[in-house]
């Protein structure tokens, strides 16, 4: 069971251009994944190509090895680009291996220790409470979802005095809590478009009245003790991890007391063989793992593994989009994502006659602009 070849093809998730992988091995046995759309995309399928050189013919049930080897085959640091084909090809690998075992990816990690996976839906945007209750309840009443994320910005960041982004944002997450179940979950994701710690403090202070699950990546990454600094000063669950790419990095971050909830990306960090170090290294400094996912099927799938074979993982980020080459996604039922211990490896079917027409979608990231026309974080 030999690494064959490789296949990369453009497609869509909802709105977002996706590379998809097919990795095929001599006899017969296919393994997918998809690439996290850090973008240029386009440079998928050449890196896809140069990867493929150093593993064609290497036994594919070899996951970790071949992990090893792609992580040490450049002299620097892999970047986000290489480390999300890493991912990919990591997952491939984990489908064929699994499926060759007849058993569920999960089985291969030790086996499940939850019968089910818990998610929450990002909503990404800051409507006026009746339109939010009318989402919410809709997708309450579809999928028994309680627990949802929200952008916390219900004015243009950049061109306001921040004292009145955080009071309205107190303001309007009390009115979330007075239209909802006392028993609903409401994340905040701020993108990390904060620089300056004390306004990161500024809306925990107006979110902590009202009991949020958490407020996630309120500033950029890069300066650990301002996240030391914030997490001693917020009386709110900081969580964060989607821009970082390591278990070091991770590693960095529990150490310095920057963070109540990891939030890794499976297929940013280089793939499941990786973010299970994670994982381990958030356990034993207490903290439980939130996966970021803003993904699509198989994504999602192998989030689903790795949730059911870890102990301290939470919650399980889940934006439903629509595909044509994945019939049968993950999708909540009770506010849960249920195992599929009768299929074999990620448990999906991809319709490969779906493929063979490039859906892809052109998107970019727009930078925002402040009123000096410098530009901001997004």
């Amino acid at each position: 069971m030999r690494i064959a070849r490789l296949e990369t093809y453009l497609q869509r998730v909802g709105a977002r251009p996706r590379v998809l992988l097919k990795l095929t091995t001599d006899d017969g046995i296919e393994g997918w994944a998809e690439i996290y759309n850090h973008g240029p995309d386009l440079a998928y399928p050449a890196i896809m190509e140069y990867f493929a050189q150093q593993i064609t013919g290497i036994d594919a049930s070899r996951v970790a090895y071949v992990n090893q080897l792609l992580h040490q085959s450049a002299r620097f640091p892999q970047g986000a680009l290489g480390l999300a084909v890493i991912a990919a090809i990591d997952h491939a690998l984990w489908d064929v291996a699994a499926k060759a075992a007849g058993v569920p990816v999960y089985q291969l990690l030790g086996g499940r220790v939850r019968d089910r996976v818990r998610v929450y839906t990002g909503l990404y945007s800051a409507p006026d409470v009746p339109e939010l209750v009318e989402r919410t309840a809709e997708i309450a009443a579809s999928t028994g979802v309680d627990a949802f994320k929200l952008s916390p910005y219900r004015r243009d960041l950049h061109s306001s005095r921040f004292g009145l982004v955080a009071r309205e944002l107190g303001v309007w997450f009390e009115r979330i809590r007075e239209a909802h179940p006392d028993s609903w979950e409401f994340a905040f994701d701020a993108h990390a478009c904060l620089w300056e710690p004390h306004q990161a403090v500024q809306l925990a202070a107006a979110l902590a009245p009202n009991d949020p699950l958490f407020l996630e990546e309120p500033i950029r990454p890069e300066h650990l003790p301002a996240w030391t600094r914030i997490r001693s000063e917020m009386s709110v669950p900081l969580a964060t991890g989607e821009s970082l790419y390591s278990p070091q990095e991770f590693h960095a971050l529990l150490t310095a007391g920057g963070a109540d909830i990891v939030q890794p990306d499976i297929c940013v960090v280089g793939g499941l063989t990786q973010m299970r170090k994670i994982a381990v290294l958030a356990e034993a400094h207490n903290v439980p793992v939130a996966p970021h996912n803003p993904m699509g099927p198989l994504a999602t799938a192998a989030n689903v593994h790795f949730a059911a074979a870890t102990w301290n993982f939470s919650i399980l980020e889940h934006a439903p989009a629509e595909t044509t080459w994945c019939p049968d996604p993950y999708l909540p039922v009770d506010g849960h994502l249920d195992l599929r211990p009768d299929r074999p490896g990620w448990g999906l079917e991809i319709d490969e006659s779906a493929l063979a027409t490039d859906d892809w979608v052109h998107w970019e990231r727009k930078v925002p602009t402040r009123k000096d026309g410098s530009t901001a974080w997004m």
